[in-house]
């Protein structure tokens, strides 16, 4: 067992840039020793820089997540470095806006490489090491798409859906076991990261996330909460719940309301640059930092999130307003 002042070891994929990178400085904040797995040596050398100035410990690990043996290596090396993995945040994704006919199988089937497969590589090789220790968490970056598809990211949509299912079975898993280690997923909505200027695309303007559109410090508070409570799900964003709860209640209806309005509304009004990189196969050199350039519309802070991760103040607060309108109407009644 740790000691009480033990610093926690965290595992996260994707760690070079955008949700991935903020979650590492999120664990940072609170002394965490952080392996940094991605491709991209710019970005992981400075997502290190940024992971030691929180105060936090940095371990860079380049690895493709697609490839199950390199994961695999990862974590041994994470392990004989700083002791045993507590947290293991599965975040890794490419994927392509085009339309599904437009698409290659080679491109599909790197998408589900790396977005589905590199999480369930990433879940093997902590769970090898979580189960015989019967401790340790493990978190699943998902999205609200992993409920509600939408037109021009067929791979990503379909690769979020599945680890949406794989996850639930899993789940099942460890609780048929009775293990104490937890595995969740959190919701995300939509989010101002780096991929939206690297993503593969055949779109004739610029890809946009739907808006709203929140700062990847928003996913990365929510990571680090999940990881620390035994919610099963973590829906973030007003946006996201709505789209969860819509689907369920009306999907044909967001079948033909995204048919008419998902093209538009995932495209800027600027042309794609045709010198613009692509991360689908390699990671384009340079450092793309934690945000997007869509800064100027993306929200800081989620009013939902808060109120989720905070439903026993809430209800406390319900009750003690109840219990004072209970009273205030028994001394009038005894007056």
């Amino acid at each position: 067992m740790r000691g009480k002042q033990a610093r926690e070891v965290v595992v996260i994929t994707g760690a070079s840039a955008g949700v991935g990178r903020a979650t590492a400085i999120e664990f940072a904040r609170r002394g965490a020793r952080v392996a940094l797995l991605a491709r991209g040596a710019d970005g992981l050398e400075g997502a290190r820089q940024d992971v030691e100035a929180a105060g936090g410990e940095a371990l860079v690990l380049q690895v493709d997540v697609a490839d199950a043996d390199a994961v695999e290596r990862a974590a041994a090396q994470v392990e004989a470095a700083y002791g045993p993995i507590d947290i293991w945040v599965n975040n890794a994704m490419v994927s392509v806006f085009s339309p599904f006919m437009e698409m290659t199988p080679d491109e599909f089937r790197r998408v589900t490489d790396v977005t589905y497969l590199g999480y369930v590589h990433g879940t093997m090789a902590a769970l090898r090491r979580m189960l015989p220790r019967d401790r340790g968490t493990i978190v699943q970056v998902g999205s609200a798409l992993a409920y509600r598809g939408i037109p021009l990211q067929s791979a990503y949509c379909g690769a979020k859906h599945a680890i949406q299912g794989f996850t639930e079975s899993v789940r099942a898993e460890l609780l048929h076991e009775q293990s104490n280690v937890h595995i969740t997923m959190v919701q995300m909505p939509a989010l101002n990261t780096p991929q939206f200027s690297w993503v593969r695309t055949r779109l004739p303007r610029h890809p946009l996330p739907v808006p709203p559109i929140y700062q990847p410090w928003v996913a990365a508070r929510a990571i680090y909460w999940a990881a620390h409570h035994k919610r099963r799900e973590l829906n973030v964003g007003g946006s996201t719940a709505i789209t969860l709860v819509g689907n369920k209640i009306l999907p044909g209806f967001g079948d033909r309301y995204l048919g008419r309005t998902g093209y538009d509304a995932q495209q800027t009004e600027d042309p794609v640059h045709p010198e613009r990189p692509d991360n689908l196969w390699n990671a384009p050199p340079g450092d793309f930092g934690t945000e997007g350039v869509f800064s100027d519309q993306a929200h800081p802070r989620s009013l939902q999130l808060w109120a989720t991760t905070h439903r026993g103040t809430l209800l406390a607060g319900v009750g003690i307003a109840a219990s004072a309108a209970f009273a205030q109407r028994f001394v009038r009644a005894t007056r």
